[in-house]
């Protein structure tokens, strides 16, 4: 199952991490069109109260996928909570990327195809990306080349390096090639390709092209979703190319992740956790996600 993004953390003064054990090579990454475990239609026409926040998240959520399209005010009654304990929930799906609400009605969403655009990535998490993006400047160490990938988490990741240093950024997104561009110590270059409008990355033949042919020392990587057996992926087939590329010619690759990406499977695999040097979230992430993860061959830091 998805992780409950709000179910109220234990607050950490210095970042959890599991250490890897063991495990074989990965195999080629693939397309996949895979979705991500829900309750069964049976759990789903389970109404009344349900005992914790989280499974009773997961109870609506299979009850809106069965439906197709549920009033929002009628959640408080088929649940047994309080209108505002019913609006927090939906909030909570939606968030996850999960659900979208529309006049008073809420409905599911394909996680395999969907994404969230700029000013939803932009307004959500911002204070577990933050700490995400502080954790992933201090493994940059010796790197003088940096790939940030499409995103605002990157984008935020480009923020936190030291501006006293001389480093080349290497980008497929324009916002970040553009902000990255005014710092006087750093050069930008930035891939051309096919403009996305979702979130202004680039893509296609020209960007593959252009990033074959570097050998960044550090990549910073995101992903749509991180399955429970490992696997990275994205909804879109040309984005998890120019991944899966960066992941191929850098020296050393780091996922950056909020929380809810963990335990979703998106339509196409680019990558498995064991090719990432680390995968830093959010302290949020349940330990028992983390440990099964590192278990897969990576480390895993909650921060």
């Amino acid at each position: 199952m998805g992780n409950d993004d709000v179910t109220t953390p234990q607050a950490s003064s210095s970042p959890t991490t599991s250490s890897p054990a063991s495990a074989p090579s990965p195999t080629p990454a693939s397309a996949s069109a895979s979705s991500a475990s829900s309750p069964t239609a049976s759990t789903a026409a389970t109404t009344g109260p349900v005992g914790s926040a989280r499974d009773r998240r997961e109870v609506l959520l299979a009850l809106i996928r069965e439906q197709g399209t549920l009033a929002v005010s009628d959640l408080s009654t088929q649940f047994g909570v309080s209108q505002e304990t019913a609006r927090r929930d939906v909030r909570a799906l939606e968030d996850r990327g999960l659900v979208t609400r529309s006049y008073g009605e809420v409905t599911a969403v394909d996680v395999s195809t969907f994404e969230t655009d700029r000013a939803f990535r932009e307004t959500h998490q911002t204070e577990e990306k933050l700490r995400i993006a502080a954790a992933a400047s201090r493994y940059v160490d010796t790197a003088e080349t940096i790939f940030l990938d499409e995103g605002y988490l990157p984008l935020l990741v480009g923020r936190a390096l030291s501006v006293e240093r001389d480093l080349t950024i290497i980008t497929t997104s324009l916002p970040t090639a553009m902000e990255m561009s005014e710092r006087p110590r750093t050069r930008v270059i930035s891939v051309g390709g096919r403009v996305r409008r979702t979130t202004m990355g680039v893509v296609d033949f020209w960007a593959l092209g252009t990033l074959r042919q570097m050998t960044p020392d550090l990549a910073f990587i995101g992903a749509n979703g991180v399955s429970e057996d490992g696997w990275l992926s994205t909804p879109d087939p040309a984005v998890a190319s120019v991944k899966e590329t960066v992941i191929a010619a850098a020296r050393r690759s780091v996922f950056v992740g909020g929380h809810e990406k963990f335990g979703r499977q998106t339509f196409t695999r680019f990558a498995h956790v064991r090719e990432m040097e680390v995968l830093l979230t959010g302290h949020e992430l349940r330990s028992t996600t983390a440990q099964r993860l590192s278990l897969l061959g990576t480390k895993v830091e909650r921060v």
